[in-house]
């Protein structure tokens, strides 16, 4: 097969995939190298009404697609997920640049999507319902599972390739049509590709539309009438909106939100075990993951050890260019962020933490940051910082360890490090979040366990195995009979 067709192509250049590639209404999105700042090409801006026509396109062609035997529509998932191991250099390579990850981030990300999109297939060909007890005689009574629709996917920048996948391969494989707006930064790597992807794997015209665009698109996507699901993963406050509109629509909606994660270390723990898991979860991805160790609560007889050794971490890591070097860090996504960032250090600072390392930056690129000495009410507590930088907070027993840790609105993810397993459950079951790690850190993903959040992370939905059923499929009940039953009216 031909290259499937990297930055610069002609396959997307100026276009958008809505039954198949053509012309965009929209103009164009700038694709650059965040490293760089180069032009890597432009990519279709997708319209309002492009939009509506899409909706409409994909509402008449899901039809045929749930009418498809489900082991012939899981092949041809499973087809894409082969696709994504066959090219997956070229994809990595494509993140690297699309969003400054690192080189090892970009293989990781392919090779977790090949999985999230092999594991969706297997729910076409999963059972579909059951034979439910009834108390007429004569009454065949049935409960199945049917597609919800048209399913509207809108994704993130950070980990693009991997989080549209999630949504758009078990949607795709339990009968549905998909809508994919990928984020205006990485349209190509969270777009563009699963166009090109899916149609080489044989998925029928009218069934997946890509439709980059800002925040006009991603609401005439939520407010269109044929479109009945939006799979959601973004920010806390783009999500309370889209929640607030789907709901007053009546429409199914799934918000894998924000998260300000709690890492918490006990005294019991192996100090340099701990801040290398530490500095992973708060410096991967410079910290730009919804999962990242946001918050270090470390028991006050080891902070000072523990300070120390994570701050040795953070100064061996290298900042750079991942796409000419080999460096740890990349850039941050672009100049607004990076200010954020800086506005929270200085704030934190000035409210009387202690900078331990780092809190510099040269553009987009910042120096992995530690902090000693935060505190609730400080900025580097309260708020999600998506950068590089570890608050370090301590605690003198574990009921303060729990108090800490649910001292917030979000609730996606935590981290208990103890040497004693029975201590550790005692703690993970006093914590709000929807994702515990034991002796782990915070940034893990994958295919199997559900993953959501609660509080201001979510809205309780999973995405998972275990849970795409649930997600992407509504129960409907049917009973039938021989004849006509008689009634006295």
């Amino acid at each position: 097969m031909a290259s499937i067709g990297l930055a610069p192509s002609s396959v997307w250049n100026s276009k958008l995939y809505s039954n198949g590639w053509r012309g965009a209404q929209g103009g164009a999105l700038t694709v650059a190298d965040k490293s760089t700042g180069e032009c890597l090409g432009e990519i279709g801006r997708a319209s309002v009404n492009e939009v509506a026509s899409a909706a409409l396109i994909a509402r008449e062609s899901q039809r045929a697609w749930a009418a498809l035997p489900g082991p012939h529509r899981g092949d041809i998932v499973r087809k894409a997920s082969q696709l994504v191991v066959e090219y997956a250099d070229e994809i990595a390579a494509q993140i690297v640049r699309e969003t400054g990850s690192i080189r090892p981030k970009g293989r990781a990300e392919a090779a977790l999507t090949a999985r999230e999109i092999l594991e969706a297939a297997s729910l076409a060909s999963q059972p579909t319902g059951f034979i439910t007890a009834s108390e007429a005689p004569g009454r065949r009574s049935i409960a199945r599972r049917i597609p919800v629709g048209v399913v509207g996917v809108i994704t993130p920048w950070n980990s693009p390739f991997l989080l549209a996948s999630r949504a758009v391969a078990p949607a795709l494989a339990a009968g549905n049509a998909v809508l994919l707006k990928p984020d205006p930064q990485s349209p190509v790597c969270g777009g563009a590709f699963f166009a090109q992807l899916f149609e080489a794997a044989g998925l029928p015209p009218g069934l997946l539309h890509i439709l980059p665009g800002g925040a006009d698109v991603g609401d005439a996507l939520v407010k269109d009438k044929n479109v009945d699901m939006i799979s959601f993963t973004g920010s806390t406050k783009v999500g309370r909106s889209i929640g607030a509109t789907a709901g007053a629509l009546l429409k199914r909606v799934s918000l894998e939100l924000g998260g300000n994660n709690a890492f918490i270390v006990l005294d019991d723990v192996n100090i340099e075990g701990a801040a290398s898991a530490g500095a992973w979860g708060s410096f991967f991805h410079q910290g730009q993951i919804c999962f990242t160790a946001g918050r270090h609560l470390v028991h006050e007889r080891i902070a000072e050890d523990y300070v120390k050794a994570l701050a040795r971490h953070a100064q061996a890591l290298k900042v750079g260019n991942p796409s000419t070097s080999e460096v740890h860090l990349g850039p941050l996504i672009n100049e607004r962020q990076a200010v954020n960032v800086d506005r929270v250090v200085s704030e934190t600072v000035a409210r009387g933490a202690r900078l331990v390392t780092g809190g510099t930056r040269q553009g987009l690129f910042f120096t992995p940051t530690v902090l000693a000495g935060v505190a609730p009410g400080m900025a580097a507590f309260d708020e999600e910082i998506f950068g590089p930088v570890a608050p370090i907070t301590t605690f003198r027993d574990d009921a303060a360890a729990v108090t800490l840790a649910n001292h917030t609105e979000y609730g996606l993810a935590a981290s208990i490090l103890s040497a004693n397993l029975t201590r550790a459950q005692h703690i993970a079951d006093q914590l709000r979040c929807g994702i515990i790690h034991i002796n782990d850190q915070t940034i893990l993903h994958e295919v199997y366990g559900p993953i959501g959040g609660h509080g201001v992370s979510g809205n309780g939905y999973s995405y998972s195995t275990l849970t795409n059923a649930e997600q992407f499929t509504e129960w409907q009940w049917m009973t039938s009979r021989e004849t006509i039953a008689p009634y006295p009216f």
